[in-house]
């Protein structure tokens, strides 16, 4: 199975934070780390320090999207909140969707949330890459 996460998170959400959240999804869903072939984010993220070590730490590359981009891409669970906060209602299932190049069909796993101990929050969709 080849998939594509969509990463969201809070300003300074630590590298194990969303790990955690990343595991906790792959697990929900039977895959593993070696079944990701792309992951991505919106672009308010490109600097985000735990989300970059993340990324590092697992030898991955993250693709950043236009808060415009992601607000074309139709979604199961669109947010208020995120879109006054980013822009776009959407950012871990926009992202998902937009890197596997796969409609809302191929979402596998929907918005894992999960919060740190620090009360900070990642949040990982899962889209599976259309064949």
């Amino acid at each position: 199975m080849r998939i594509a996460l969509g990463l969201g998170c809070d300003r300074g959400t630590p590298a194990e934070t969303i790990a955690q959240a990343v595991d906790e999804a792959l697990a929900a869903c039977g895959a593993g780390t070696a079944d990701v072939a792309a992951t991505a984010s919106i672009d308010l993220k490109a600097d985000e320090a735990g989300l970059l070590d993340f990324a590092q730490a697992r030898g991955w590359r993250i693709r950043f999207y236009a808060a415009a981009e992601l607000a074309t891409v139709e979604v199961p669970n669109p947010s208020e909140t995120v879109r006054k906060h980013t822009g776009t209602p959407s950012v871990s299932e926009a992202a998902a969707l937009l890197v596997a190049n796969a409609d809302k069909t191929h979402l596998i796993i929907e918005k894992h949330k999960k919060r740190g101990p620090d009360g900070r929050n990642a949040t990982v969709s899962i889209a599976r890459i259309p064949q």
